[in-house]
């Protein structure tokens, strides 16, 4: 008679593996459901703060690997400004980088071009123009506030200041706007 040797067997390992499978399916279905509805209103925030429609795409792109990564760590709360709060801080990550690698330069000021003149003459393009010179913190919520319909409670939640903060900023923004878009209209009429 044979020795039997003993082999011992992973029981569970296929039953395993098909659970996760499963349960990393049904998180990228759940985060796919939740997040993917924000992604216009996460690539007008980041154009708005990186004035570049590619530096645009790769914040929200980098946002949205962020999120999928973390998304176990979300409480439910909010889909969009918990979005949001990522698509601010990749951008504010891409900028520290930049600064730190000399990358950010200023481009010169150049005389308008026929192609900006006629861009100004559409309402849209002039004030987006307008509230791009405004400075980020100003920009930023305004943005969110205005466009992306945010309440001051989540503005807050996003850009890590009290609601105080967040009216304030507010109301200089639209200070700002309102003075930089006078002379514009001046000019028009």
């Amino acid at each position: 008679m044979g020795v039997s040797i003993f082999r011992p067997r992973l029981a569970f390992s296929a039953d395993r593996a098909s659970a996760e499978r499963a349960a990393a399916q049904e998180k990228a279905e759940r985060f796919r459901s939740l997040m993917l509805p924000h992604m216009d209103a996460a690539l007008t925030l980041a154009r708005y703060l990186t004035r570049d429609a590619s530096a645009a795409e790769d914040v929200v792109q980098e946002a949205y690997l962020r999120a999928f990564r973390s998304f176990d760590t979300w409480r439910g709360e909010a889909p969009k400004a918990w979005l949001l709060a990522i698509v601010r801080n990749c951008f504010l990550n891409s900028l520290g980088a930049a600064r730190a690698t000399e990358e950010l330069t200023e481009e010169p000021v150049e005389d308008q071009s026929p192609e900006s003149v006629l861009a100004e003459k559409s309402e849209a393009a002039m004030v987006r123009g307008v509230v791009e010179q405004l400075p980020e913190p100003f920009r930023e919520t305004l943005v969110l506030r205005e466009l992306e319909e945010m309440s001051y409670k989540e503005i807050a939640a996003i850009t890590r200041v009290p609601i105080g903060t967040v009216m304030s900023r507010l109301a200089r923004a639209r200070q700002m706007l309102a003075e930089l878009l006078l002379p514009a209209a001046e000019k028009r009429a």
